[in-house]
C-alpha cells in the first residue's frame, strides 16, 4: 500500500501511517516531502518492530515499513524511564513576560534545578521559541538538558518548530519529535508543569 504525505505538515504522515498499521497493512509506503517526517515515521516503524527502508525519489522522499510488528501506542511515550508520572511544557525561552533578558536567566536556572533535582521529570517537551534552547549556544542550558537525558528524561524537540526558526541543524540535545508525540506525552503524564 501507498500513501501520499506529501505537503503534510507533522504530524499528519505519522497518524496517517499508523492508522494503516493498526488496520493490519504490513507491507506500506509512505511519500513525503521533508526529512522531520522520514525520522518520525523511522521511529514509528522501529516502535512497531517493522523493517524500516528509506530513500529518495524524483518528487521527494519515502519510507517504507514492512514486517510483521506490533503497534506501540505511542512510540515515544509507551515506556518513561524514569518512572516520574510528569512532563515539562517549554514553549519560550524565557519564564514569564518581564525583562528578556531575566526571563532567560531564569529559565536556565530552572533547567539547572531540574536536571540537579533527585525527581526528574519523564519528559521534556520543547515548541515555538522553546526549541532555541536545545539548539542554542548557552552551554548551562545544553549541560542541563544532557544531565536529564542521562537520568532518563526524553527530551522531545518539535521540528516543525526547529525548522521554521532556520535551526535543525543546530540541536545539541533531544529528539526531533513532532505534535502527536509531544501532546501524546503530555496525555499520559500525571501533570505537565509549563515553563
Amino acid at each position: 500500500m501507498q500513501i501520499d504525505a506529501r505537503g503534510k505538515a507533522c504530524p499528519m504522515p505519522v497518524i496517517m501511517a499508523k492508522k494503516e498499521i493498526d488496520g493490519g497493512c504490513r507491507d506500506l509506503t509512505v511519500l513525503v516531502d521533508n526529512r522531520t517526517a522520514v525520522e518520525n515515521l523511522t521511529r514509528l516503524g522501529n516502535s512497531a518492530g517493522m523493517t524500516v527502508t528509506t530513500g529518495e525519489t524524483a518528487d521527494g522522499l519515502f519510507v517504507c515499513l514492512t514486517g510483521e510488528g506490533k503497534i506501540v501506542e505511542n512510540p515515544v511515550i509507551a515506556c518513561p524511564t524514569t518512572g516520574n508520572g510528569y512532563a515539562v511544557f517549554i514553549g519560550k525561552d524565557i519564564i514569564g513576560a518581564g525583562d528578556s533578558t531575566l526571563g532567560y536567566n531564569l529559565m536556565k536556572m530552572a533547567l539547572y534545578t531540574l536536571a540537579q533535582g533527585d525527581s526528574v521529570p519523564a519528559h521534556v517537551l520543547f515548541m515555538n521559541d522553546g526549541v532555541k534552547l536545545p539548539a542554542g549556544e548557552e552551554q548551562q542550558v545544553i549541560d542541563s538538558l544532557m544531565t536529564l537525558v542521562e537520568k532518563g528524561t526524553i527530551v522531545l524537540v518539535c521540528g516543525t518548530c526547529l525548522n521554521f526558526y532556520g535551526i535543525a541543524d543546530r540541536l545539541k540535545v533531544g529528539t526531533v519529535s513532532n505534535m502527536y508525540d509531544i501532546l501524546g506525552a503530555m496525555q499520559h503524564a500525571d501533570k505537565v508543569i509549563t515553563l
